[in-house]
This record gives structure tokens, C-alpha cells and sequence, in this order.
């Protein structure tokens, strides 16, 4: 979410630049591995993201207590074998972020050894903000996964297709709710599971990639 700018629901892949020509495509990348292994280590746990601003923190906590990871969703996301390094870019005072950064935090809380998720705040690390501006707005939430190696997987910003079709019902509707009104609990789920596919996705990307197969020798 952003106060001033609006932006496309769709998630937004960019792959590395082709080798060749000479140069090293991790470092040619517009977010080279060297950067984000930097940005990721910078971040914050859960715990310490949400103390920023604990009176802002309140709605995150009123969500995460209503979200409930399924048994069919925690044992696919417990089978994961390759590690996922997450980057969430996130505004605490973010709506958006409050009703959806539970869930990312649910899911790595499923598999902690697979999946290493890290906090940033939108504004204090405007360098990579302003890398991953998604239809010319400074998105949030937007989640960035990456590989063991820190190579960039993909981008995911600022609502799931769930959520798009949430809030546009309500803003593009007859009427609108008033703000910080309860999350329904079937878009709470739906949001959820889109969330978890993402997951899913990203992991089978890893796991079937040919340098990281050759890597694990599997």
C-alpha cells in the first residue's frame, strides 16, 4: 500500500540479465546477489520489526491471532528442502502490511530452516525501495525471494490476487467499509493460501533448478 500511488496486483518477475557480452550477471543485475545479501542480513526479525512502533504493531497482532496455517499447507511447506531467503519491504503503518505480513510470517514460522524471512522498512532502505517501485509507487508489502545464494527468484507486490479482488470490491463498490474494519475469515484464508502458493511455487523453482541440482548433487 501507498498513501499517493496506485499499482498493478499482478506479481512482477524480473530475471537476471543473460550472461554474456563480458559481464558477470550477478553483478550486472539490477539486484545483484551482493546487494540483497547485504539488504537481508540488515533486516529485522518478526518480533523486532513489530517493536518499531508497538502502538502500529497492535493491528498486526489482531490479524496474526486469526491466521491459522492448515495441516495440508504446513506439511507442503515442511516438506520444503531448499532454502528460501525472504526480504519483506513493509510500512508497519501499512494496512496493507498488517493484514497480509502475518501470513508471510506464519508460513516461514512453518519451516524455519527452509524459510528465512526478514523485515525492512520501506522508507529506511529507500535504496532498495526505489529499485522495486511497481508501477511507478513505493509499494508495500513487497516480498522478495531469493536463493540460498542470495540470486534473485522473484518479486511479489503489494496484494494477492485475493486481496485485489477484496478491496476492489469494497472501494469499487456501492459502498465502503469503514477503516479497520474486521478481515472477513474466507479472504483471510484465500489471501492466506495465495500466499502459501507463492511459497510453494518459488520452492519448486529452487528445487528443480539445474545449477542447484548439480550443486546438492540431486
Amino acid at each position: 500500500m501507498t498513501p499517493t500511488v496506485g499499482a498493478s496486483a499482478e506479481p512482477v518477475h524480473f530475471p537476471h540479465a543473460e550472461a554474456g557480452g563480458g559481464h558477470d550477471p550477478s553483478e550486472s543485475s539490477w539486484l545483484p546477489a551482493t546487494f540483497l545479501r547485504i539488504k537481508h542480513g540488515a533486516g529485522l526479525d518478526y518480533a523486532g520489526y513489530l517493536a518499531t512502533d508497538e502502538a502500529k504493531a497492535a493491528k498486526w497482532r489482531t490479524v496474526g491471532a486469526q491466521v491459522a496455517i492448515t495441516e495440508d499447507q504446513r506439511r507442503m511447506i515442511q516438506s520444503f528442502t531448499r532454502r528460501i531467503n525472504v526480504i519483506c519491504v513493509s510500512g508497519i503503518w501499512c494496512g496493507d502490511c498488517s493484514s497480509q505480513g502475518p501470513m508471510l510470517q506464519a508460513i516461514a514460522d512453518a519451516n524455519p530452516a527452509a524459510i528465512d524471512l526478514k523485515w525492512l522498512d520501506r522508507d529506511v532502505h529507500i535504496d532498495l525501495s526505489q529499485r522495486i517501485m511497481i508501477n511507478a509507487g513505493l509499494r508495500v508489502p513487497t516480498v522478495i525471494f531469493l536463493a540460498e545464494d542470495f540470486e534473485f527468484l522473484g518479486l511479489v507486490g503489494d496484494r494477492t490476487l485475493t486481496r485485489y479482488r477484496a478491496v476492489a470490491a469494497r472501494q469499487l463498490g456501492p459502498a465502503c467499509p469503514l477503516p479497520g474494519a474486521p478481515i472477513p475469515p474466507e479472504e483471510l484464508a484465500a489471501t492466506l493460501q495465495d500466499w502459501v502458493n507463492e511459497f510453494e511455487r518459488i520452492h519448486l523453482m529452487l528445487r528443480l533448478s539445474p545449477r542447484l541440482r548439480q550443486l546438492h548433487g540431486d
